[in-house]
C-alpha cells in the first residue's frame, strides 16, 4: 500500500481572507460581500468545486491515452447548492453542500460509447470526488496555544 500524507496550511489574515498553502503554493480564501467577506477570492466552498473539477481535469488527462481517447478539450462546469442558514446559525440545517452537479465538457473525436466508459473511469477514479461522496475520517489532533 502506498499511502503519501498530503499537508497544507490555512491562516486568517485581516478580516475573513485566509492564506491557503502547501508545497509552497499559497491561494487567498475570503467570502463575498454578502457573506461578510471583501470578496478578494474564492470562499472555501467554492474552492470544494474548484478541487473537484480540477481533479477530475488531472484524472482525464493522464488517463486519456489508455482509453484512446484524443483529448483536444476538456472543462467541468460544477455547481452546489448550499443553504447558508446553516453557516449562519439561523437553522439547523447541514452546512455543507446538499447537492453538487457538474457537466463534463470534452473536445474529442472519439465514439460516445467509449467517451460514457472514460468519464466512468474519470468519476470512479478521483479521489476529490470520493472525498466527497464517501464519509472521511476528519480528526482533531490538538489545539495548540501561542502567546
Amino acid at each position: 500500500m502506498a499511502v503519501e500524507t498530503f499537508k497544507a496550511t490555512a491562516e486568517l489574515q485581516q478580516g475573513l481572507v485566509v492564506k491557503a498553502g502547501s508545497r509552497g503554493f499559497q491561494v487567498t480564501l475570503d467570502e463575498p460581500k454578502s457573506l461578510g467577506g471583501t470578496d478578494t477570492g474564492m470562499n472555501p466552498v467554492e474552492m470544494v468545486l474548484c478541487a473537484l473539477g480540477a481533479c477530475q481535469a488531472i484524472v482525464a488527462k493522464v488517463y486519456a491515452q489508455k482509453f484512446d481517447i484524443q483529448l483536444n478539450g476538456f472543462r467541468v462546469e460544477l455547481e452546489g447548492d448550499l443553504d447558508t442558514d446553516g453557516f449562519m446559525n439561523k437553522s439547523d440545517v447541514r452546512r455543507g453542500y446538499s447537492d453538487i452537479r457538474y457537466n463534463i465538457v470534452i473536445q474529442t473525436d472519439a465514439a460516445r460509447e467509449q467517451v460514457e466508459k472514460f468519464v466512468d473511469f474519470i468519476e470512479q477514479t478521483c479521489p476529490v470526488g470520493d472525498t466527497i461522496a464517501n464519509p472521511v475520517n476528519v480528526t482533531r489532533n490538538q489545539i495548540i496555544i501561542e502567546s
